[in-house]
């Protein structure tokens, strides 16, 4: 690869998990998971331990489901702003390799090694040395992906885990990457995936050798980057360090004790979980234009539905009517839901668009001036200082 871009795509393996051992080394050796609060029997598994895998423990299951599968299971709650503080001292590290390192989450990032390899080695010499020193002083493994662009960066940290070093190459990538299932590539997802099954294709191989005009005929302009992905053609850069993630998307997800069929229930759900995503939009003073919601019922069922603004937003109020919108036309009432989430997206610095009356530019002003009050007390009480009160009945079945 000495006359191509050598990146890399290091990501920390079971990271949650792996930040919460470096203070409790005991939990390196039994199945550990963070998630939600266990005595309340609510809130999904967000990461788990090497120990907990081997009991096929998934990410975004129910606590109570975890905890049938391997009932020795410790779960521990989540620590955002340790997980902030230690990806920061990752993306130091790996600052010090290259000017160019773009974060693609919290726990995982690209790096440019291309003007380092006549000082530092090879991109392989690199990634290892870079497993070793995370492994060392961070305390935390990553595996690593060395290629030639950046989609084959990323699915080449995924190839092996964890604490790894897979280089894919122009010689190599059809027979590493190839026999992969579609849904491993960026961006291709759950509906992309379904799609492409019913033309049978079902590997990044088959995706990659079907004709780029059919590819576009089934996914639209959008198949035409996810095609020349499969084929290893990507030139896009690795941004420079003076880049900050910012999240494409807000959501919100709420997993009940009992499943809910009283209509003021789901709404008091839907009110705290749009409050919310509200406010931390407003944190990173941005605006919404898509709204999604989706209920998992008991019989672990989801739906899921979405509406574009005409106009974006970042209230409360305004995202709560149409998340409830969405819910009251779709929910089957015959099904209780054990779970709810609020989600925004397409996000921008601006609301994009002007009101038309002075009355809604009134009322939209005393909303906003209540939510940034309520903004206030968060940042001097916390965020739990202001939850919508559930009704008396919600209350005796928490009592």
């Amino acid at each position: 690869m000495n006359n191509q871009r050598v990146i890399l795509h290091c990501d920390c393996n079971s990271f949650f998990a792996s930040v919460e051992a470096i203070d409790h080394p005991e939990y390196k050796k039994i199945p550990m998971a963070v998630g939600g609060d266990p005595q309340a029997r609510h809130g999904i598994i967000l990461a788990k331990n090497e120990l907990a895998k081997a009991y096929k423990i998934q990410t975004a299951e129910t606590l109570w489901q975890a905890k049938r599968k391997c009932p020795q299971l410790l779960i521990v709650p989540a620590h955002h702003e340790k997980y902030e503080q230690v990806s920061k001292a990752i993306n130091n590290i790996y600052q010090q390799y290259t000017d160019r390192v773009e974060p693609f989450s919290v726990d995982e990032s690209w790096l440019d090694v291309t003007g380092s390899q006549h000082l530092l080695g090879t991109g392989k010499e690199i990634a290892d040395e870079l497993r070793k020193r995370i492994r060392e002083e961070i305390g935390v493994t990553i595996s690593a992906g060395v290629s030639f662009n950046k989609t084959f960066a990323k699915l080449g940290s995924d190839y092996k885990k964890p604490d790894a070093t897979t280089v894919i190459t122009p010689d190599n990538f059809k027979t590493i990457l190839w026999p992969l299932p579609i849904e491993d590539m960026l961006f291709v997802g759950k509906a992309t995936a379904e799609v492409l099954r019913i033309w049978h294709i079902t590997t990044i191989g088959e995706l990659a050798q079907t004709p780029k005009a059919k590819i576009e005929k089934i996914l639209g302009k959008n198949g035409i980057g996810i095609w020349e992905q499969a084929n290893g053609i990507d030139d896009s850069e690795v941004a420079l360090s003076t880049y900050e993630y910012v999240p494409k998307s807000v959501s919100r997800m709420e997993t009940y004790d009992h499943d809910l069929f009283d209509t003021e229930e789901v709404k008091t759900g839907l009110l705290n979980l749009s409050d919310d995503v509200a406010a931390t939009l407003r944190k990173q003073q941005r605006y919404a234009g898509v709204i999604t919601i989706q209920i998992k019922d008991a019989k672990m069922k989801v739906l899921q539905k979405k509406k574009k603004l005409v106009r974006k937003t970042d209230l409360a109020k305004e995202i709560y009517n149409i998340a409830w919108q969405l819910v009251d036309r779709n929910w089957d009432r015959s099904n209780g839901i054990r779970m709810l989430t609020v989600g925004l997206s397409d996000l921008s610095n601006s609301d994009d668009q002007q009101l038309d009356l002075f009355t809604d530019d009134q009322r939209a002003q005393q909303t906003e001036d209540l939510e940034h009050t309520f903004d206030t007390i968060r940042k001097r009480f916390g965020d739990s200082a202001v939850k919508y009160a559930r009704s008396s009945k919600i209350k005796k079945k928490e009592e």
